[in-house]
């Protein structure tokens, strides 16, 4: 093969097919340099609207806008040459009805390449979904614990859980049933993401559900030790890049304080005299 061959990008419909197979890596990136680092590892790169609170410092996902997610997808696409891209449609962007989630998912994906889109919601949003698909935007569901529910919900909490579990059940239906090509399943009890995952046609991707999932989802701030404002349950750190930059930065700054840096390698001399 020529070291020169372009690498085949999987597209929703190769991610549809990985049904039951191999697991699906999923993280999140928000930036080139982040997005290059995942690349060779990730089957998908999702641009989450957690942009809004890992990066701008935001309470909640409910305050990122289409420019911040328009401006992050740039960035991310720049990076990445294996990974599909898929990125969130933020609050307000598609919940008013179809023709304004067809608006803003197909300026997303011209503006910046995404292959596809990922909108939070069950049987509610299954007509928007199914309108989207339809006209050619892919659509990722996004069911169980949907951020952007947030005040709804109550909060952060597992959903789900007994006569609850019916409700995940017909939403991750509803959304399979419009045309998603795979589905988020955020904070359920695993027995729930166990049965839902067996008894769907398209790939679940987890985060705080099962094992047992068809993918896993993580924000890469949370895995890497970056974001440390809290913690979910669900996180698996596996670096404390946070603590390692703290002392980096904390070193620099003593040996500004003590004049030790700039070293002599770091500083330039007089050029030359040419003779």
């Amino acid at each position: 093969m020529s070291a020169t061959t372009e690498i085949r990008r999987p597209v929703p419909p190769d991610i549809r097919a990985r049904k039951g197979g191999t697991p699906l890596v999923v993280l999140t990136a928000y930036t080139t340099p982040v997005a290059r680092l995942v690349d060779p590892h990730c089957d998908i790169v999702l641009v989450g609207d957690s942009v809004g609170m890992v990066l701008h410092g935001l309470p909640s996902t409910l305050h990122v806008t289409m420019e911040m997610m328009v401006l992050h997808g740039q960035a991310v696409a720049r990076g990445l040459s294996r990974a599909m891209m898929v990125i969130d449609m933020p609050f307000g962007s598609y919940e008013e009805g179809p023709d304004q989630a067809f608006r803003n998912a197909a300026r997303l994906m011209s503006e910046t390449g995404a292959a596809a889109v990922k909108l939070e919601g069950g049987e509610h949003m299954a007509g928007t979904i199914a309108f989207l698909t339809r006209r050619g935007i892919p659509v990722m569901g996004h069911v169980g614990l949907t951020p952007q529910a947030v005040n709804t919900l109550g909060g952060y909490r597992v959903q789900g859980r007994g006569e609850d579990a019916d409700r995940i059940r017909r939403d991750a239906a509803a959304v399979v049933e419009a045309g998603a090509f795979s589905v988020v399943l955020e904070k359920v009890p695993d027995a729930l993401a166990r049965e839902i995952t067996a008894g769907i046609a398209v790939p679940t991707i987890g985060i705080g559900a099962s094992a047992d999932c068809d993918g896993q989802v993580l924000v890469v701030d949370d895995m890497l030790g970056l974001f440390t404002d809290f913690r979910p349950k669900f996180v698996k750190r596996y670096a404390e890049l946070g603590q390692e930059g703290d002392r980096a930065i904390a070193a620099y700054a003593a040996e500004v304080r003590a004049r030790t840096f700039p070293a002599p390698e770091h500083v330039f001399g007089e050029e030359p005299v040419r003779k």
